[in-house]
């Protein structure tokens, strides 16, 4: 539960579209709700934030306190938040700085902040900067895609999906380029994209399990009662669900010992697994869509 202090900063935020007085008059400030690391439950946080560019930044700084704030060790097990900022609530990727971009993103927030460098000088430990990415990619031409049925709902979430898996490749083709670039004696340095490809992995792997659990618990089944001739299919999806679930316990696996990976090894393993969950993807599609797509989107309010 929050405090009584930031209770009442919440319920200010909320109630006028994100202006706040007291401490907070003025100042860049946001709503960052995230999912608990152990209690899985949803605490939120008021916290400012710094732009960079089209991100967010905000800072662990706990006030200088000698250990991170609660809320940093929950975006590390669960990378899903959601974000309120002014009347705006979307969801994004929290994904902590490292190395050199860590150090660069942090003169930034000081040079608009300073009060953040006073908390530093309290500390031995270093302030992570955490970045916001919008979860959503929008459409080609920058307009989101409208979602009037569960059809729509269902390609949103996959277009999601396979957004994550190319930053995943992405990020990895960099952190090798970044190992074969090293000229000179000693270790090459490290390229500060261990958090990264970690946090956009496990959003992928959360994602895709919640929509899984989802899918058996509740929509195959009634896609089966009403529509008796897709048994056959969905009980293939079932099937595939468990094959997807190895699969991304392999992903976890094969991307946390990234930094002792053969680079070709490791393309081939992750270009592998990639073509099985796109697989299964592309599957789910034709076999769904085109039911789904008289299903609307919201669900009507019961009566």
């Amino acid at each position: 539960m929050p405090t009584p202090f930031n209770q009442s900063v919440i319920d200010e935020f909320r109630a006028n579209r994100g202006k706040v007085g007291g401490p907070f008059e003025g100042g860049d400030l946001l709503l960052l709700t995230t999912t608990g690391a152990k209690s899985g439950k949803q605490h939120t946080t008021p916290l400012g934030y710094v732009h960079d560019g089209d991100l967010l930044l905000v800072v662990g700084s706990n006030l200088g306190a000698p250990s991170h704030p609660a809320w940093y060790h929950n975006v590390l097990a669960h990378p899903l938040v959601q974000v309120e900022i002014g009347a705006e609530s979307f969801e994004a990727i929290a994904v902590p700085a490292e190395g050199a971009r860590r150090e660069r993103l942090f003169a930034q927030v000081v040079r608009t902040a300073p009060g953040y460098g006073d908390y530093q000088s309290q500390t031995t430990r270093a302030l992570p900067v955490v970045v916001l990415e919008r979860a959503a990619e929008p459409e080609a031409g920058g307009v989101p895609r409208e979602v009037t049925n569960l059809a729509d709902k269902l390609i949103e979430v996959h277009t999601w999906l396979r957004a994550q898996l190319r930053h995943v490749r992405a990020e990895a083709d960099a952190h090798f380029a970044a190992q074969a670039a090293h000229d000179g004696p000693g270790e090459p340095p490290v390229p500060g994209l261990g958090l990264q490809i970690r946090q956009h992995c496990l959003a992928f792997c959360q994602t895709l399990e919640f929509h899984h659990t989802s899918e058996d618990g509740h929509l195959f089944p009634a896609i089966a009662t009403h529509h008796p001739h897709l048994r056959d299919a969905l009980d293939r999806l079932r099937n595939e669900h468990q094959t997807v679930s190895r699969v991304q316990g392999e992903l976890l696996a094969l991307l946390a010992d990234i930094g002792a990976a053969d680079p070709r090894r490791f393309r081939t393993e992750l270009d592998r697994m990639s073509q099985e969950l796109t697989a299964h993807l592309d599957y789910e599609e034709e076999s769904l869509l085109p039911v789904l797509a008289e299903i609307p989107w919201p669900p009507a309010p019961a009566a």
